[in-house]
């Protein structure tokens, strides 16, 4: 599968994106899909995932609240609405796709096999 992640961009603090990931192909209602980001000098970290099936949800604490994940298999692609987002969100988004039958949701990045591009965040203060 292929991943093409969007809409990132510059937010001020207390502000909002959606994020979408496009994928290609006609297996994505079998994947649970992921998103991470990786901001400058750190490595990449959990921040949300959605399971295939009956679309159970699981957030890094960090985030728990203010964003949402969620998905349509209709359209192959998964989202991520950042609310309330501060200058510690700011970062390179990615989404990933993991093909795994797991009895917990994938938390680490290497957990998940597909990879989108990224799509960067930045939140001003």
């Amino acid at each position: 599968v292929q991943l093409q992640a969007c809409g990132g961009g510059l937010v001020q603090a207390g502000g909002s994106l959606r994020l979408s990931c496009a994928a290609s192909g006609r297996t994505f209602s079998s994947y649970d899909m992921g998103w991470f980001r990786q901001a400058p000098g750190k490595e990449r970290e959990f921040v949300a995932a959605v399971s295939r099936g009956v679309f159970r949800t699981y957030y890094a604490d960090s985030v728990k609240g203010r964003f949402t994940i969620s998905r349509d298999n209709a359209k192959n692609t998964a989202y991520l609405q950042m609310n309330s987002l501060n200058p510690e969100d700011t970062a390179v988004y990615y989404c990933a796709a993991d093909p795994s039958l797991r009895i917990k949701m994938g938390d680490s990045a290497h957990e998940y096999e597909y990879w989108g591009q990224g799509t960067k965040v930045t939140v001003s203060s």
